[in-house]
């Protein structure tokens, strides 16, 4: 099959989908399989989660989820999967780690899957998913394949040596797809710019979420408050990411002494888990503020938003990310932001309703973070304009809407192959 599949009516693609609204015209059940390297708690996959729900419940469709095996310290989301009665098969070999041999046995068991369920749409997440997951579609001909990208898996902090190689094999992925999903324009950018893909082929649909429940926290500010063990004249940050290289971790301990000396009351609460707690535990209590970090541990993706509620703004210092979902979820719950400036936060990241810095300018995170915890009211304004810009636009039914109206165009369109 050559080029001209992914070229076919390009012009018509995305015609008649409604970004706004997420209007879609038919209702035709499809077979519709998504494959995604690990389900654990983390954006992309919750993402994938909510998609594959939706399109089970409110749409019918006959939806199978493949994904590789949780490991890590994460934490997971199979339970949330069988309590949905989602169909997931759980593929050992498809791992995150590049290891040739094994990866070679997971795309042939991709395509045996594939073989197997006969999808309409098959829908790829992450890069290594991505990869091997449309190579196989592609290779059985399925009438639909559709790929997103939640993050690069190249950029400024990566190095040279896997820069070349994911480049190489993103370009040659975006051949053996007819539309790429983007959580963000930046990711668009950022993937025309390093030859991936063709710009007819590139649609930006935001990151679904619960945003009611971000909207209408179930427990009081003054109840998580007291959970958490923060006075009540104390100014708390919270970070949500796993404790993991390159979220930024690391900034927030060398910024927290000179921070926590001009202003004794500011508090941090690290809401995850991951590889790096003991290393980081240890350079707090070696700097002597240890005190002022609140560990949660992993928590249920439920929690976040009553935990977002009990503190008074948020900090991502993230040096890779495709669009944080806890940028939108702060805003929603009506806490402003500091981000670092990569790829989609400036798309919710305004003046109106954070600090946006370069990445690294420690020098910002300190003056950021002290002008939030003095000037409450500066807090209130800037979460208040979040909430009122962002409620619709990251639901998640609105998500799924334009996903599956992006599978009916794809498979109306002449010279597909169904």
């Amino acid at each position: 099959m050559g080029r001209s599949q992914a070229e076919s009516a390009p012009e018509q693609l995305f015609a008649g989908i409604d970004l706004a609204s997420g209007n879609h015209g038919g209702t035709t059940t499809m077979r519709i399989v998504h494959v995604i390297t690990r389900l654990i708690l983390g954006g992309a996959q919750e993402n994938t989660l909510l998609t594959v729900e939706d399109l089970q419940h409110q749409y019918h469709d006959e939806v199978t989820l493949i994904t590789g095996p949780a490991e890590g310290p994460e934490g997971d989301l199979f339970e949330r999967a069988r309590k949905q009665e989602l169909k997931v098969e759980v593929m050992s070999e498809l791992v995150r780690p590049i290891r040739p041999w094994t990866d070679l046995r997971a795309y042939w068991k991709l395509r045996s899957a594939i073989r197997r369920l006969k999808p309409d749409v098959v829908h790829t997440h992450s890069s290594k998913a991505g990869i091997l997951g449309r190579a196989a579609a592609w290779h059985k001909r399925v009438p639909a394949v559709v790929h997103t990208i939640h993050g690069m898996p190249f950029g400024a902090f990566e190095s040279p040596l896997k820069n070349r190689l994911y480049i190489t094999l993103e370009r040659w992925a975006a051949y053996r797809c007819h539309a790429i999903v983007s959580v963000c324009d930046a990711m668009t950018q950022q993937a025309l710019a390093a030859g991936v893909g063709q710009p007819e082929q590139f649609l930006t649909v935001y990151s679904g979420m619960d945003t009611d429940a971000f909207l209408n926290p179930r427990r009081t500010r003054e109840e998580v408050r007291r959970e958490l063990g923060l006075a009540d004249d104390e100014v708390a940050f919270a970070t949500v990411a796993r404790l993991f290289e390159l979220k930024g971790h690391d900034d927030i301990v060398a910024v927290a002494a000179a921070a926590l000396k001009a202003n004794p009351k500011v508090r941090f609460v690290w809401i995850g888990d991951g590889v790096l707690r003991d290393r980081l535990i240890a350079d707090l209590q070696a700097r002597g503020i240890r005190h002022a970090f609140l560990l949660t541990g992993l928590v249920p993706p439920d929690r976040i938003p009553a935990l977002l509620a009990g503190v008074d703004a948020v900090i991502h210092p993230s040096l890779r990310e495709g669009l944080a979902r806890v940028l939108p979820q702060a805003l929603l719950v009506g806490r402003p932001v500091i981000s670092y400036d990569v790829d989609g936060a400036r798309e919710v990241v305004l003046p109106e309703t954070g600090i946006l810095l370069q990445p690294r300018d420690l020098p910002g995170l300190e003056t950021a973070i002290l002008r939030l915890a003095d000037d409450p009211s500066l807090r209130s304004t800037m979460g208040q304009e979040g909430r009122r810009r962002f409620a619709d636009q990251f639901r998640h039914e609105t998500m799924t809407r334009q996903l599956r109206s992006l599978y009916e165009r794809l498979l109306d369109v002449p010279g597909s192959c169904r």
